[in-house]
């Protein structure tokens, strides 16, 4: 059977989003969304789903409309996070309600997830209750992730748990769903579908502590973005919940003064709260929940009763978007 690359199922998800039609009236609403499509992006999930998929089966061109359509799902959430954000830009673009106005995104967006949900309903009878299941359970989750992502920045109690739990909702579930609607697709075993529905998670969580630990101690030309950014938005992440939770006095009332200043410079209160995450010991605390997280998934994966070729290029996927060898 053809295991196909990564790099290969890339390109098979790129050749066919540019081929979707949005010529269909009005204009005004379609090139909106083919606009944020055409954004780029890693398209780490339909490329997972391809890849639970061809675990299973070789045919993977036949289930290309439900992984454009889980792409194009996570696109209408981006969309809708931007201007919720009001950020001016998305991977160095222009987003959609600075190009266009907010009424526009909104609209278009909308659109998207019903374009989505049609994509994703192409797919065999046998398989539609349980596809859609899973996808409609995955979307709502990720609205209850994003709520509860509004609603920690007023509050400066939120706890290690509630953050890990927001951030399976507003993360993981989407990659774990990828994956096991890859499965579902196939015919795998549900008890299979599970188990990458559960590796996807633990990934998941790994994937976005990973993120948060290298906003603060990565290297911004790696990294792709500037170094510090949660901690002038004060962004509640793992390090500052940690932080927070761990300080003594003393460093508890300092990281405080930091949070409610007003009139600093950037740098310095990088610095200041960097320092203050260190005398904490916030960045290993942080390196050894990844790690956790990392060697579940992987344990979950290996306990999947396939040849190991079978799962190699899902298992080295995982391992380079984490940076870790195989």
């Amino acid at each position: 059977m053809m295991t196909y690359t990564a790099s290969q199922l890339l390109d098979k998800v790129n050749a066919y989003l540019k081929k979707m039609p949005y010529v269909r009236p009005p204009q005004g609403l379609y090139e909106p969304i083919a606009y944020e499509l055409s954004l780029g992006g890693k398209r780490i999930r339909p490329v997972l789903m391809l890849m639970a998929y061809n675990i299973y089966k070789e045919d993977v061109d036949t289930i290309l409309p439900q992984a454009v359509g889980l792409e194009t799902y996570h696109n209408h959430t981006l969309l809708h996070d931007d201007v919720m954000d009001k950020a001016d830009m998305r991977r160095n673009k222009p987003t959609v309600h600075n190009v266009w106005n907010e009424n526009t995104a909104i609209l278009s967006g909308d659109a998207m997830l019903i374009l989505a949900y049609r994509l994703m309903a192409d797919c065999p009878q046998d398989k539609l209750a349980e596809v859609l299941r899973t996808f409609t359970e995955t979307t709502m989750e990720i609205c209850e992730g994003q709520q509860w992502d509004m609603e920690f920045e007023d509050r400066m109690d939120v706890k290690v748990d509630e953050y890990i739990n927001m951030i399976r909702l507003k993360t993981s579930v989407l990659l774990a769903a990828a994956l096991k609607i890859g499965a579902i697709l196939a015919d795998a075993p549900s008890e299979e579908a599970q188990k990458l529905y559960d590796f996807g998670l633990k990934m998941g969580l790994a994937f976005q502590l990973q993120d948060d630990w290298l906003d603060v101690y990565g290297d911004s030309n790696v990294f792709g973005k500037n170094i510090g950014g949660d901690i002038l938005c004060n962004k509640k992440t793992y390090m500052l919940i940690t932080a927070l939770e761990q300080a003594n006095e003393v460093q508890y009332e300092t990281l405080k003064q930091w949070l409610n200043a007003v009139d600093y410079v950037p740098a310095k209160k990088i610095a200041a709260v960097t320092a203050l995450y260190n005398e904490i010991g916030v960045g290993h605390r942080c390196e050894e929940k990844i790690e956790a997280y990392y060697s579940e998934g992987l344990a979950v994966l290996e306990s999947i009763a396939l040849p190991e070729e079978r799962k190699e290029t899902l298992k080295a996927f995982a391992c380079s978007l984490m940076n870790r060898q195989v």
